[in-house]
């Protein structure tokens, strides 16, 4: 039995019988075979004037399939190309990875190897189908472009000669028309019937015609007539022959054949495509189990059913056996001799040369411990004045009969602060009030607000006190509830440099404490920190105040909080979204506005620095506003209002930015200087307009009323176009109305 035929049965043996059973293998479809009556309907569809028209729409549709199935076979290309390249890389990367010193070895590193190898066979069978489909694909597009270019040729010279025949016969028809009602009007004038003729007499050339001229007329139209009738029918006779007998059959009978070719082509293609399918899976397929086993050629389940996880264990802990540390014995209690009753003796303290016995250590504790004071040597950090390179003239020194138990030593100097925030703890009179200038200088400069003096401890924030706006008024003494500070046992003598209020008489205790900053600063008058401070007084107010009084006063053509607000915005807020639109915090911009009424020159308010705003751009953008908002007189001024109004209203755009021009040319010189600033600073935001998403028309709706206010009651809404308009104008022809350096 031949391969080829499938149809021949094949027997095999039934379980129980023995007996062979006749298994007939199915037989592939065949096309059923068309009947008489089919055939003379499709001849009689080829042979008919619509023959050509069909088989070039049926040739149409054969290539458009064949581009779509070529489409399909180039993106199919493609994805398989991809996943193959993808899976190649990936097992490489892993390959590489699992190589490595910190990953598994032994059993488990070789069935790993053997995956990726797997798998990169998959990878390899993955680029051989891609690159088949991709021929295949070459094939079609061929194929569908040579049926498309003799579609056209068989095209043009069908549906060329069906038109002439079809040409012909019109004009037959239309002969023949006319030969019949010449007929018919030579009948009539024969017969003498008058009936549908026109009334009168019949004029010629010479003069009215008789009856029997006007008959000899019409005999001779009439011949005429069916000379040219005939001679058309016999013209349409022969094009018509020779077009069913000769042009229609064989272009028929070309577009027949290309389209049977394509056609053909098209399933070959898709018989290779289920074939490569069928390839790819059996490659896959043996690529992941194959049908040779042993140790060349192992299955996945194979490599995996391989691991020994047990194996490669020893394996890895037999590896580091020779790392091991020497071995040593079990650790003994071994009596120091030295402290062995047997052997101790009764020795006599140490006595330094030249100086007293020291008292033993145990009763030095004690007495330190009963008055929390004692040599620094007993504690084991230095004095914090060390640390910023004190000099010693400025510590107190230790009385006399502390220094006759040990050698001399320094004291320590706190900040009161620090004492503060201890208040449970006794207050230590040993512990002076002199800070070191190194000190104050440190804490100083750790406080955010610039020339703030005040404590700040070594373990925490600045204590109330410390801030500048606390030091209007003094302050009431500490409540009564604070626990006193105990008596000294030996106050230090006071130092000649320093009035410290640890110098009172001996056996009294201090004063109580006032504040921190009475204690470390006695001749600053300000004084307390307990009560809450009053409310700051305006004494150079900014906002409400016209530009005019603020040039008078301040010399600044640009006022300060403007500059600032620039300032911060250009820094900080160019690429933020919706600047000037969103708005800030209320209390923020009510903050910096006391700020700048009660202290504009303050450093706090540079803004150069984004703590003094809070990090809070938008609140600087508001406090901008507000300004002009507060202005007595607005910016572009209430007597140039009018003018602004009617020249927004100017439809030509240079005439619209010239009278504008004119009229900012106009302003007083503050109110010019302080535009011109705003106008370049927005100009600059909108150069950021693809950021923030603020432009030239956003700005000016926000800025329109705040820069020129209202004329009257109710005119602000009705001109609130025009003030858009007039802020636009500016802001879009900036450069033409300002210099940049003027």
């Amino acid at each position: 039995m031949s391969l080829g035929d499938a149809s021949a049965p094949a027997t095999s043996p039934t379980p129980d019988s023995g007996s062979p059973v006749i298994a007939t293998a199915p037989a592939p479809p065949t096309a059923p075979t068309p009947n008489d009556e089919t055939k003379s309907h499709v001849q009689d569809v080829l042979s008919s004037e619509i023959g050509i028209a069909t088989m070039l729409n049926r040739l149409k549709q054969s290539i458009a399939s064949a581009k779509e199935f070529a489409t399909f076979l180039k993106k199919r290309s493609v994805l398989e190309d991809e996943h193959a390249n993808g899976l190649r890389k990936l097992c490489k990367a892993s390959h590489e990875s699992s190589s490595r010193s910190e990953h598994r070895g032994g059993t488990f590193a070789k069935a790993y190897e053997d995956m990726m190898t797997i798998h990169e066979r998959m990878a390899e069978n993955g680029t051989q189908f891609a690159m088949s489909l991709h021929q295949m694909h070459e094939d079609l597009l061929e194929l569908a472009g040579i049926a498309e270019k003799s579609r056209k040729g068989w095209k043009q010279s069908g549906l060329t000669a069906e038109q002439r025949v079809a040409d012909l016969e019109a004009a037959m028809r239309k002969s023949k028309a006319k030969y019949d009602a010449l007929a018919e009007e030579y009948d009539r004038a024969r017969t003498g019937d008058t009936t549908g003729q026109q009334k009168g007499k019949m004029f010629g050339f010479k003069g009215p015609k008789s009856a029997a001229q006007h008959e000899e007329d019409l005999l001779r139209k009439a011949q005429a007539a069916d000379q040219d009738y005939q001679a058309k029918v016999n013209t349409v006779q022969t094009e018509r022959g020779e077009l069913i007998n000769k042009i229609r059959p064989d272009t028929i009978k070309a577009l027949q054949e290309i389209v049977r070719e394509c056609d053909a082509g098209v399933v070959l293609q898709m018989q290779k495509f289920a074939s490569f399918n069928e390839k790819l899976l059996l490659s896959n397929g043996l690529s992941v189990s194959p049908l040779k086993h042993g140790p060349e050629a192992r299955s996945l389940r194979e490599c995996v059913q391989a691991i020994n996880n047990d194996k490669d264990l020893d394996e890895y802990l037999l590896s580091q056996y020779p790392r091991l540390p020497p071995r040593t014995g079990e650790p003994k209690y071994e009596k120091n001799a030295l402290l062995d009753p047997a052997n101790r003796t009764t020795t006599t303290p140490y006595v330094p040369p030249g100086g007293s016995q020291q008292a033993p250590s145990h009763s030095r504790e004690q007495g330190s411990m009963n008055s929390r004071t004692g040599p620094l040597n007993d504690t084991p950090t230095a004095p914090l004045g060390h640390h910023y390179g004190q000099s010693s003239s400025s510590i107190p020194i230790i009385s006399a009969s502390q220094q006759s138990e040990s050698q001399p030593s320094h004291e320590r100097s706190f900040s009161h602060g620090n004492i503060l925030n201890q208040i449970s703890t006794p207050f230590n009179p040993q512990y002076g009030d002199s800070r070191s200038v190194a000190t104050q200088q440190a804490q100083a400069a750790s406080s955010r607000y610039n020339g703030a003096i005040g404590s700040i401890s070594s373990s925490g924030p600045p204590q109330l006190g410390a801030l500048p706006f606390q030091y209007s008024q003094p302050q009431s003494p500490p409540s009564t509830t604070q626990q006193p500070p105990q008596q000294p046992s030996q106050p230090p003598p006071p130092q000649p440099s320093q009035q410290s209020p640890s110098s009172q008489p001996p056996q009294q205790p201090p004063a109580p404490l006032a504040s921190p900053t009475q204690q470390a600063y006695p001749s600053n008058p300000v004084q307390g920190r307990q009560s809450t401070p009053p409310m700051a007084q305006p004494t150079r107010p900014v906002f409400g105040v016209s530009l005019s009084k603020l040039y008078e006063r301040d010399g600044l053509a640009v006022p300060m909080v403007v500059y600032q607000c620039i300032q911060a915005v250009d820094l900080f807020g160019l690429g933020l979204e919706g600047i000037y639109r969103l708005s800030g915090s209320v209390p923020h911009v009510n903050k910096l506005k006391t700020l700048f009424d009660t202290d504009s020159g303050s450093s706090n308010l540079d803004f150069r620095n984004p703590e003094n705003f809070f990090h809070d751009v938008n609140s600087v953008a508001g406090l901008l506003k507000q300004f002009f908002r507060d202005l007595p007189d607005p910016l572009l001024t209430k007597e140039h209002y009018a003018s602004f109004i009617e020249a927004a209203k100017n439809e030509d755009e240079v005439i619209r930015r010239d009278s504008l021009h004119a009229i900012i040319n106009s302003l007083p010189d503050p109110n010019y200087a302080t535009l011109r600033a705003l106008t370049l600073h927005l100009h600059r935001v909108i150069n950021n307009s693809s950021v923030n998403r603020m432009s030239s028309q956003n700005l000016a709706i926000v800025f329109g009323p705040t820069l020129m206010g209202t004329a009257g009651p109710g005119a602000n809404i009705a001109d609130a176009g025009w003030q858009v308009r007039v802020v636009d104008t500016i802001l879009q022809n900036t450069y033409q109305i300002f210099d940049d350096d003027d």
